[in-house]
């Protein structure tokens, strides 16, 4: 019996996998530093967790509407006009289980069969494979390290064909922490602008950018941009939220329209109770995502340091998220044989490049503690002067 032709095109997360598998080896009770998980290591703030267990008590745990309750849709509007400078309205704005699946609902609803979507690389593991399941096809647009990994305009220009339809954006940028400014922002928005192209704008990372940058949401910079845009936003990163599985999208009325009839016909709605804990998260103190940005500054400076001294191997500084991408070329492997290495010489687990589409690279997450930061850098560093 044969399976579907879109599962046969995809395969599994790598970040997922080799972030199970080390788990489970320091379950079995090996010593491994885990730096491949893109998953904040503080507890949920307890009064995000305290607004969930009420929601529990009082009930709150039927079916809502499929685009979220009410009010959190209200708050999540708010949020777009006092931090992104974004008029949606709530009926604009579409609550997912997670930002994943905001992405998903967004490439489904927009491309289709025959359409292409650019993709600038290094990317997100999982966007390609969304992009082949709504039956498009990915154009992939390498980018480098002498550009802190950002994508020009030009570089759009030149991928572009009749058949593009979409273009991606990811800024703060998983696995590179490249920051978009405001002007190459625009540049890209007034070519998507001039062909009609949707912007697919993962902004997941926002609340996670240093050196006094400011984050920019493309749809801001233009009207004929927010026209065009999707923006896609969540609670896991800021919000230490993983588990909870709460995203969320603002898009104009025509696209949000047909994503929550997708959505009705999938998942239905988010989980009710973790939408409560979402909205107190957003009407309540921020403060629990400065310590959290600042205590992940300190940890991408000691990272950042560390691996500038170490030999063959080199890196840009991320602005932004909680990644490091490694140049590893000058050693001479290709990034699954490093990683595979890496793991079963030092004990430490990175992700390789080859999983977002550049095979020179490896990522490795600051999202960690510092003692296993410290420990990992030190096994890193004495099993590259091996090589």
């Amino acid at each position: 019996m044969e399976l579907s032709d879109r599962i046969a095109n995809i395969t599994p997360s790598l970040t997922l996998a080799i972030d199970s598998k080390a788990k489970a080896l320091r379950a079995e009770g090996i010593d491994v530093c885990n730096f491949a998980g893109g998953e904040p290591d503080f507890d949920t703030p307890d009064h995000i967790k305290l607004a969930a267990i009420r929601a529990v008590e009082n009930n709150f745990t039927r079916y809502t509407a499929v685009a979220g309750i009410p009010e959190l849709r209200e708050a999540i509007a708010r949020k777009f006009v006092t931090e992104n400078q974004l008029d949606y309205r709530p009926e604009e704005i579409i609550v997912s289980n997670g930002a994943k699946q905001s992405c998903f609902n967004a490439i489904m609803a927009c491309v289709g069969p025959g359409d292409e979507v650019i993709i600038p690389a290094p990317y997100w593991i999982s966007y390609p494979d969304m992009v082949r399941l709504a039956g498009a096809e990915p154009i992939i647009v390498p980018t480098t390290a002498a550009n802190n990994w950002k994508m020009t305009a030009q570089d759009f220009e030149n991928a572009m064909s009749p058949r593009t339809k979409m273009i991606v954006i990811n800024s703060p940028g998983n696995p590179t922490g490249a920051v978009y400014t405001k002007e190459e922002l625009r540049a890209i928005a007034e070519v998507a602008a001039d062909e009609e192209i949707f912007i697919l704008s993962d902004e997941i990372y926002e609340s996670l950018i240093y050196d006094d940058l400011k984050h920019v949401s493309i749809a801001s910079v233009t009207p004929e941009a927010r026209d065009l845009t999707i923006t896609v936003n969540g609670f896991s990163k800021s919000y230490a939220m993983t588990g909870w599985r709460l995203g969320y999208l603002g898009a104009p009325k025509k696209i949000t329209q047909a994503i929550e009839a997708l959505q009705s016909h999938s998942s239905s709605h988010a989980c009710s109770i973790a939408q409560y804990g979402a909205l107190a998260a957003l009407e309540m103190s921020q403060q629990c995502v400065a310590d959290m940005r600042e205590e992940f500054n300190i940890r991408r400076e000691y990272t950042f340091n560390r691996l500038t001294k170490m030999p063959q191997i080199t890196t840009v500084k991320p602005s932004g998220a909680f990644y490091m991408l490694v140049d590893i070329s000058k050693l001479g492997m290709s990034s699954m044989n490093f990683a595979d290495r890496l793991l079963s010489k030092a004990n430490v687990a990175v992700v390789p490049g080859i999983a977002f589409g550049n095979d020179k690279t490896i990522r490795l997450s600051y999202a960690t503690g510092m003692d296993m930061i410290k420990e990992g850098l030190d096994r890193l560093e004495n099993f590259c002067k091996t090589l």
